[in-house]
């Protein structure tokens, strides 16, 4: 989509495409955004995002989203969830979207100790385990970043 004005410091006047970017939870609509890039955690990887791509639905994983507005980058946490692109419109559904620089990392620590010392006698409670130890390791990872 072309657009003729500027949006959150980034120049639309010009003939290249922009991203429209919208992070959707549960609870609210967190982010919407013109992007020029935006980087997502897949759930078997990581996958960048320009203006022209291919239309795409993907599954997210739990980690570090970035998106590339102007000269600044805006970086969140993203809980799992799914993409879908098309037309230059990216849309994430996920389960939580934090800023980075609202994750409080001391907290964190604690929630990944306590669910390394969870048991796991059973699949299911494994599962469990496994999905909060991926959770606190992708919001450390990303409030490193901060």
């Amino acid at each position: 989509m072309v657009k003729t004005q500027l949006e959150d410091g980034v120049d639309v006047t010009s003939p290249i495409d922009v991203l429209e970017v919208t992070v959707v939870t549960p609870e609210a609509t967190v982010l919407k955004s013109p992007a020029q890039f935006v980087a997502l955690p897949l759930y078997d990887g990581e996958i960048g995002i320009a203006p022209g791509r291919a239309p795409l639905i993907g599954r997210l994983g739990f980690g570090e989203m970035r998106l590339k507005s102007g000269d600044k980058t805006l970086i969140y946490y993203l809980d799992g969830g799914f993409v879908e692109v098309s037309n230059n419109y990216v849309t994430v559904l996920t389960n939580r979207a934090i800023p980075a620089d609202k994750i409080d990392r001391a907290v964190v620590e604690e929630r990944l100790a306590a669910a390394q010392k969870k048991p796991a006698s059973t699949p299911e409670l494994l599962e469990i385990r496994d999905r909060a130890v991926a959770a606190a390791r992708g919001q450390l990872w990303v409030a490193r970043k901060k």
